[in-house]
């Protein structure tokens, strides 16, 4: 049994959020794909490409020993379940993780798993490579967000569309619904540099009122988001950390940006 560390474990009401940069990974393979149940195993050889291939095996170890940090269960025996809309969650037989929520997000490069207690969370990571990010506004985003988008000078629009983006995504994503919900339905905005604003289409059914944001820039042009359900009388601020192996990590003092809600 994997002992559980006396910081990470006693989460209580914090939103960990842990970073992987998987090449780093590269050697730990076979000890990662231990880890792995058979159908993980079966998954992964399916991937044509190398980075794909370790991009899986490191997540799926990832998951398993992190979690194992918080409960009381062996990395190699998590099972999980998804929703209706496909989002991974704990299988209900973990008893001693009932209160656990988790999610996942990963781009070229890197993965950030997010870790906390009973309240909804979603993030997303991005790296800004180019993007077509005017098209991709117009037909995706709300009209407010795709012309203040393009009245933006031409250098800042690819930064700005992956606040958007990352936002967005992270708000789908604490919903557990993905895109079932049509990215052009809510919308945000940016009172001064360190604020944003949701606003939702009565038809979601939400009020934007229950929802907290955090933005943070990361070394390597990457771009993270936080969405984050309140809770009532209490300000929570996401932790960072590093894993540097499978059994290490650092912790780290970001300057996060744009922390706000509804």
């Amino acid at each position: 049994m994997m002992s559980l560390d006396t910081g990470p474990s006693a989460l209580g009401d914090r939103i960990d959020l842990w970073l992987a940069y998987y090449d780093e990974f590269a050697q730990e393979a076979p000890r990662l794909l231990d880890l792995l149940n058979e159908s993980e195993r079966q998954q992964q050889a399916r991937f044509h490409f190398a980075d794909d291939r370790l991009r899986y095996l490191v997540t799926r170890a990832m998951v398993r020993t992190v979690l194992s940090r918080y409960a009381d269960v062996n990395p190699a025996d998590w099972t999980f379940d998804t929703n209706a809309y496909g989002r991974p969650e704990i299988a209900s037989a973990h008893s001693a993780a009932k209160t656990l929520c988790f999610n996942l997000s990963h781009t070229r490069g890197l993965i950030v798993l997010g870790v906390c207690r009973e309240f909804a969370m979603g993030v997303d990571v991005e790296q800004q490579e180019r993007a077509a990010a005017l098209e991709v506004a117009e037909r995706f985003f709300s009209p407010t967000e795709a012309a203040e988008l393009a009245a933006l000078a031409p250098e800042r629009q690819l930064s700005r569309f992956f606040d958007y983006w990352t936002l967005k995504e992270s708000y789908i994503k604490a919903r557990g619904m993905g895109l079932s919900i049509p990215l052009d339905r809510f919308s945000f905005d940016f009172p001064s540099r360190d604020t944003v604003r949701l606003s939702l289409d009565a038809s979601l059914g939400d009020d934007a009122r229950r929802w907290r944001f955090w933005q943070l820039n990361l070394p390597g042009n990457y771009k993270l988001a936080v969405c984050h359900e309140r809770t009532v009388g209490m300000e929570r601020t996401p932790s960072l950390r590093r894993m540097n192996t499978l059994d290490s990590f650092e912790i780290l003092t970001p300057d996060w940006v744009r922390a706000s809600g509804g």
